[in-house]
Formats: structure tokens, C-alpha cells, sequence
């Protein structure tokens, strides 16, 4: 089976003030009239404002209203961690603290609006103090996960000139190695208890740091955060997004796919250092005055997951695909989760088979985000009939939509290359049918080519968790001297089958696959792991696999024959 996609209303309870509208006075716009205005700009029957802050134009909003007792008494931010710690932070502290930290960034730091600062730091709360600070001071701020080496630090420092670093005593020392190379970096800050030589450190810095502090006047299309792709191809590029395109842009999704207001509890799972965080953890829950949660994890364990569902008051969740797939491996109808009423996923395709069973576990569905405006083109940029497979684009001509990312900066060729036509390509492969539902296939980069049989991962992953046997699954390309490439599976067995004739079960399995899909698509190759490769939040990186499968064809000399 195949997930379609369709989109959303473009409808969404957000503030907005501007140089045109004001919510300062006592006439504050009632929510059908911030509707309205939002859904004008969405549908270009008015121009974005000229200026836009998120910190001052929502957040701050967010705080007046909750100071005159017009919403509802949720926190803006909950943190918790393993070890019993907790943060609680409502919309009006989180203001102070912010002006605080965009002073310590202005002040001790030494940057100036339109300074760049990497960002590398695990959930702590402090992660999204810097966020909303940089709004403030103009600052552009690149987000890095805590898994980066002392390599990937370095090769982002370098392209992106970045004035300062943020990060942990942890990862301070991986920083230290590649200073004498970073000829652009004037200041260093670390979050955490302890000092060290040549840092600043952040929390001795706000706790004498002052709350007074003037929110920069920011353009709508000026640069608020860059982010490095996952580099497929070549180096890392460096993607930017506006103030607009997640400032304003996220409401959509924050009032229609995650279904918030201004009583919901939102936890995602996600890395501090993915764009999903951004997404799902800053700018779509604040957008509709919704409570951040946050539950500090080194690792994605199932039973915590749980637990923490069944504890905390929790509305609406987001995790990862294979996140639910493991939730609902640990049989979580065990467990009561009293308070939530919403599941949303996004990032790679969920197997029907895992919808069903979360369904069956708790009652809920799981909603799937795609996240774009999906139209079928060929390879120049062409409309395809229904029915027939291409790259999923959107259409940024003759305007562009402000939610899309600005440029790949300091790179006009790739940003010119991702173009065909009227429309930007995704990378991702799909059809659309009669009725204009999209059916995703799988990235381009993901599809197998076998014997000229174009064949997406999902379809066989989805077919393999059908078998009692498979307890995890990812399937990738593996090179082959006669087709080209095939189809390979990397399976974890669940415990009941790790004893079994592993050619017997992989006869099995193979033959199963030829039941449920299409026969030309079984995994001619099978190989039984114990665990897959994992990103913190509990993804797949089907990368690593394919990398080591093709790296290995190399060595053998497997891809020349």
C-alpha cells in the first residue's frame, strides 16, 4: 500500500502585528478577522507585511493576552527529564528570558544583527531560549545535532562564517579541535554547570544579564534560520528560511494536520538539530499558543514513551514512523494515556500495518504530514497524466510561496538546479489519481532501479511487517551484476523466530512479499540484523545501509562488472 497525501485547508488562528494592523490597542481583531488576514496572504490577495518578527509579533502577543487573563493558563514551555528535573515557563517568562539571552548574544557575544550562530546543543530548555533570542537580535541561527563530529563542526563553521558557537561541556572539546582553523569565530558559549577556559557561559550570563531589550525590526524575507541538508550528494548545502516562511508559514500546519490551540500540550520527539523541531516543537505550536513539552531523552526507549504519555497531560504527539512502530511493538494498550486525543507523524512513509495496530492500541489515528503542495512532473518540469509516476514539485511560478525556504546559500547553482519549469522538484517520487490525492512512492534518491522495474522501498517494507516474523525492517538498493541493483531487506526478527532456519525463513519471506505486492518487487537479497542504524528520535537511517551495501560492491569490485 502507498500513503497519499492531501492538502490541508489554508486556514489558521494566528497573530499577526504590522505596520498596517495593530493588536496593541484596546480593539484587538477578533479571531475571524486574524483568520481572515491570514488566509488573504495565503492565497496572495494581500502582500506578506513588510515586517515580521515571530518573538514580537507572536509570542509577545501570546504573553499580553495571557497577562490579561484571555487564555488559557497553560505554560508555553515544559521541560522534563529522566532525572526528575522539570522547567516550567509560561509566555511572559518566556519573554523576559529571551530578552535576557538576546542580550547576553548582542552584549558578551558580540554579534550584530545578521550574524550567523551554530547552534549545537541536546534538549535543554536553553535550546529554545537562543531560538526565540535570535529572533530578537536578528541573529541567524543554524541548528546542529549533537551527533555531529569534530569534521561535520568544522566543515559548517567554515561555510558558514558562523560569528559564535553555542554548545554543551560535552561537545566543547570537538569545537576546541578545529579552532585553529575557524578564522570567522569571535565567541564561544557553553550551556552547562561548569566553566572553561575561553567560553562564555550562558547561565552565569543571563542571571546578570537585563530583561530590557528592544525586539529588532525585522523584513519578512530576511534570513532567520539556515539549516545543512543531510548532504546526499557531495557536501552538506546550507538552506534558508525566512522569518515569514516558518513565522507565519507554520500555522497552517499547527491549527489543520496537528489540530492545536491554545489548551493543547504538544510533545515532539524530534532532534534539536532537525528542522522538524523547528517545526513541530517552536514555531506550529506557538503560532497557535499551544504548550511546548519536551522530555530530555539520550535515547528513544519505548517504555519511557509511555510512561511519560501516561503521566503528563499531553494532547497531541509526534514522533517518528519508526518510533510507532517500536510503541506499538512494546503494546502499549498497557498503558492509559488520559489526556491524548491527536497522533501526527511525518518525515518518511508509515506502514499501514503500524496505523492499525496504534489504532487498535489506543483508539487513535495517526495523522501523516507531507508538509508541501504536491504537483506530479516529469524531468523538465511537465504535468503527468493521473496515474502516471513523477517527481512530486511545487509550483513557484509566477509567485513563490513564502513557507518555501529562501535559497541554498552562497550556492545559485544548486538552487537553480532544483527548478524545472514552474516548479521547484522535491526529490520525492509519487502519483496522483483521478480525484487529486498524491500517492508518495519513496525519495528519488531511495527508489530501486532493478532490471528497469522501479521499485519503492516502502511498498516492500510495509509488505515485510505484515509477517509475524519481522520485528523491524529497512529496505534499500544493493548492487547486482545482472539486474543492476536489487532489492535488499536488513531485518531485526522478532524473538519468537530468532531460532528458526534462517534460509527456510528467508524462502518464507520472500514468498510472502510475492503474495502482498507485486512479485518483481520481493527482496532478493535478505539479511537478519540485530538492531537497525537509528538517529536519537528513533529513525531509520536507511543511508548507512545503503552506503555500507555500495561501498562494500566497491571493494569486490561488484558495481564495475
Amino acid at each position: 500500500m502507498r500513503t497519499f497525501i492531501k492538502s490541508w485547508i489554508p486556514q489558521c488562528l494566528w497573530i499577526l502585528r504590522s505596520s498596517s494592523r495593530s493588536f496593541h490597542g484596546n480593539n484587538r481583531l477578533r479571531t475571524s478577522q486574524i483568520i481572515s488576514y491570514y488566509e488573504s496572504i495565503n492565497q496572495c490577495k494581500k502582500e506578506l507585511p513588510e515586517y515580521f518578527n515571530f518573538a514580537s509579533d507572536v509570542l509577545d502577543e501570546w504573553a499580553r493576552l495571557e497577562k490579561d487573563g484571555r487564555k488559557p493558563a497553560n505554560p508555553a514551555f515544559w521541560w522534563v527529564n529522566d532525572e526528575g528535573q522539570e522547567v516550567k515557563w509560561s509566555f511572559e517568562e518566556l519573554g523576559s528570558l529571551s530578552r535576557k539571552a538576546a542580550n547576553v548574544l548582542s552584549g558578551a557575544c558580540g554579534l550584530q544583527r545578521g550574524d550567523r550562530v551554530i547552534a549545537v546543543l541536546p534538549r535543554v530548555p536553553e535550546w529554545w531560549l537562543l531560538n526565540v533570542a535570535c529572533m530578537r537580535a536578528g541573529i541567524v541561527l543554524i541548528p546542529g545535532t549533537s551527533q555531529l563530529t569534530a569534521k561535520d563542526i568544522s566543515y559548517r563553521l567554515q561555510a558558514s562564517k558562523a560569528k559564535c558557537i553555542i554548545t554543551s561541556d560535552t561537545l566543547a572539546p570537538a569545537v576546541e579541535s578545529v579552532l585553529p582553523g575557524s578564522q570567522f569565530l569571535k565567541s564561544k558559549l557553553i550551556v552547562g554547570q561548569g566553566s572553561r577556559d575561553g567560553w562564555l557561559n550562558l547561565k552565569e550570563l543571563l542571571e546578570v544579564a537585563s530583561a530590557d531589550h528592544q525586539c529588532v525590526k525585522t523584513r519578512s524575507q530576511d534570513p532567520m534560520l539556515i539549516y545543512f541538508t543531510s548532504g546526499t550528494t557531495g557536501f552538506p548545502k546550507m538552506v534558508e528560511q525566512s522569518h515569514s516562511s516558518y513565522g507565519i508559514g507554520f500555522a497552517i500546519s499547527g491549527r489543520y494536520w496537528m489540530n492545536l490551540t491554545p489548551s493543547d500540550i504538544m510533545w515532539n520527539t524530534s532532534d534539536t538539530g532537525w528542522v522538524k523541531a523547528a517545526w513541530s516543537s517552536v514555531f506550529a505550536p506557538w503560532i497557535c499558543g499551544s504548550c511546548v513539552f519536551v522530555h530530555h531523552m539520550p535515547q528513544f526507549k519505548s517504555e519511557v514513551i509511555a510512561e511519560t504519555l501516561s503521566r503528563y497531560p499531553i494532547t497531541t504527539f509526534c514522533t517518528a514512523p519508526t518510533a510507532f512502530r517500536m510503541l506499538v511493538q512494546h503494546d502499549v494498550s498497557r498503558y492509559k494515556f488520559p489526556s491524548l486525543k491527536h497522533c501526527v507523524t511525518g518525515g518518511e512513509a508509515l506502514n499501514p500495518e503500524v496505523l492499525a495496530k496504534w489504532k487498535i492500541q489506543t483508539g487513535l489515528d495517526i495523522h501523516e504530514g507531507y508538509g508541501q503542495t504536491e504537483t506530479i512532473v516529469d524531468e523538465q518540469g511537465a504535468v503527468v497524466p493521473a496515474g502516471e509516476e513523477g517527481t512530486i514539485g511545487v509550483r513557484v511560478q509566477p509567485t513563490r510561496p513564502f513557507c518555501m525556504f529562501s535559497q541554498y546559500l552562497d550556492n545559485p547553482e544548486k538552487t537553480a538546479a532544483s527548478v524545472r519549469g514552474d516548479f521547484y522538484l522535491t526529490g520525492d517520487r509519487g502519483t496522483m489519481d483521478e480525484e487529486g490525492y498524491v500517492w508518495f512512492v519513496g525519495r528519488a534518491d531511495d527508489i530501486i532501479n532493478s532490471a528497469g522495474y522501479r521499485i519503492g522501498p516502502f511498498e516492500v517494507e510495509s509488505a515485510l511487517v505484515q509477517h509475524p516474523a519481522v520485528s523491524d525492517v529497512a529496505v534499500v538498493s544493493s548492487p547486482d551484476p545482472v539486474r543492476g541493483e536489487v532489492v535488499k531487506a536488513f531485518i531485526v526478527l522478532a524473538p519468537a523466530f530468532v531460532s528458526h532456519d534462517p534460509e527456510k525463513l528467508i524462502h518464507e519471506l520472500q514468498q510472502h512479499v510475492k503474495k502482498v505486492t507485486a512479485p518483481y518487487k520481493y527482496p532478493r537479497k535478505v539479511e537478519f540484523v540485530q538492531e537497525l542504524p537509528k538517529t536519537a528520535t528513533g529513525k531509520i537511517q536507511r543511508k548507512v545501509l545503503k552506503n555500507k551495501e555500495w561501498d562494500i560492491s566497491l571493494e569486490v569490485g561488484i558495481s564495475n562488472n
